[in-house]
């Protein structure tokens, strides 16, 4: 008689399904990987910075020891850059791994985490690994409906998930519902804000979170360097909270978590301010090249503050894979969100011009197949 090892919940977990790597479509249709165009896991069109590769280069030399289990050095860039004293910060081997030990940190089997439908699919994963209780919210307009996230708010809540903006459907809270989210929100119930896609604000949209973080101790703001920095291949995430939270989640994250190269990589990016200048500009005039596009297909989009787009491709729900094939097939990868309840959708990242073109043009002859 077989035997099941290990607990049920975690027997019962799907593991996370990444977006395909340009090799494998390459072998499995039989294409060239040059000519594959990869808008599936909204990751910087531009790649690394030079300002990191510099970094990395030089961090190279030290590669036969141990990286800095505290990272010093990147912790205080961080705490200048956010005004904040670097024993608030909390690195982790990007901003998944950030939300895992804060599920870890502040979790009991059997008490329960909140977060909204649609919303990143780690929050599922990080609950069910530690064997918590889902409550899912239902979406309003796709993205988060704050008050009834705070009525479902339970006595064995524990943690509440915001991404702002949100992935997969990229939609975006205004600073004011948040901030009033907060003030109503149990002091005993730790709130993580995840702002991976930050950076992709329009100025009218910034907001400082940390303000925040300095009133409520109880909020948590998670951030990465795997989008606007180009850094996703190195891993590197942070959080940002009053030493309440982070001497819990240093407890339970994993020593030399980040690495000496993406430490020193990320130090190069924070302060490479012409970088991100190029990939925002670059973020909105893709992002206006793709909507144009998608309206004159008359499809149906859902406005985006992110640096990916959220299009339906159907009406039935074989949509989204039929559609996902064919461009497949084309040599262009975009991520179906089928797992998110959004059969009928594609999630599209933005590139560069020309990569963005060549969508366009399979996305078009894959619909009128």
């Amino acid at each position: 008689m077989s035997k099941n090892f290990g607990p049920e919940y975690v027997r019962a977990i799907a593991p996370y399904q990444a977006g395909k790597p340009i090799a494998e479509v390459a072998r499995e249709f039989g294409l060239n990987e040059d000519a594959i165009v990869k808008l599936a896991s909204n990751e910087n069109p531009f790649g690394v910075p030079a300002s990191a590769k510099e970094a990395m280069i030089a961090a190279a030399a030290e590669l036969g020891r141990y990286p800095d289990a505290n990272g010093f050095d990147l912790k205080a860039a961080l705490a200048k850059r956010y005004d904040v004293p670097a024993d608030w910060i909390t690195l982790g081997n990007g901003s998944n791994d950030i939300l895992e030990i804060a599920a870890h940190a502040f979790v009991e089997r059997g008490q329960a985490v909140v977060y909204a439908q649609y919303s990143f699919a780690v929050y599922a994963l990080a609950t069910q690994g530690v064997g918590a209780r889902h409550i899912v919210v239902p979406a309003k307009a796709y993205g988060h409906d704050l008050p009834a996230m705070l009525a479902a708010i339970d006595a064995d809540t524990r943690l509440v998930f915001i991404a702002n903006p949100n992935n997969p459907t990229g939609t975006f809270i205004p600073a004011a519902e948040i901030e009033a989210f907060l003030k109503q929100v149990p002091a005993n119930v730790v709130v993580v804000l995840d702002e991976a896609y930050n950076e992709f604000l329009a100025p009218e949209h910034q907001y400082e979170s940390t303000a925040w973080v300095k009133q409520y101790p109880n909020l948590l703001v998670s951030r990465t360097f795997s989008k606007a920095y180009g850094l996703a291949g190195l891993r590197v995430g942070f959080a940002i909270a009053q030493p309440g939270l982070t001497d819990l989640m240093n407890r339970i994250r994993q020593p030399f978590n980040v690495n000496s190269m993406a430490q020193a990589a990320a130090i190069a990016a924070l302060n490479d301010k012409e970088f991100l200048a190029k990939g925002a500009a670059n973020n909105a005039a893709g992002y206006q090249q793709f909507t144009e596009a998608f309206e004159a297909l008359g499809l149906e989009y859902v406005p985006s503050y992110g640096n990916f787009v959220l299009v339906k491709v159907g009406k039935d729900l074989a949509a989204g894979a039929r559609i996902n094939l064919a461009l497949l097939k084309q040599g262009v990868i975009v991520r179906p969100v089928g797992n998110y309840g959004l059969p009928e959708w594609l999630r599209i990242s933005i590139g560069l011009p020309q990569e963005n073109a060549v969508l366009i043009a399979a996305l078009t002859k894959a619909l009128a197949a």
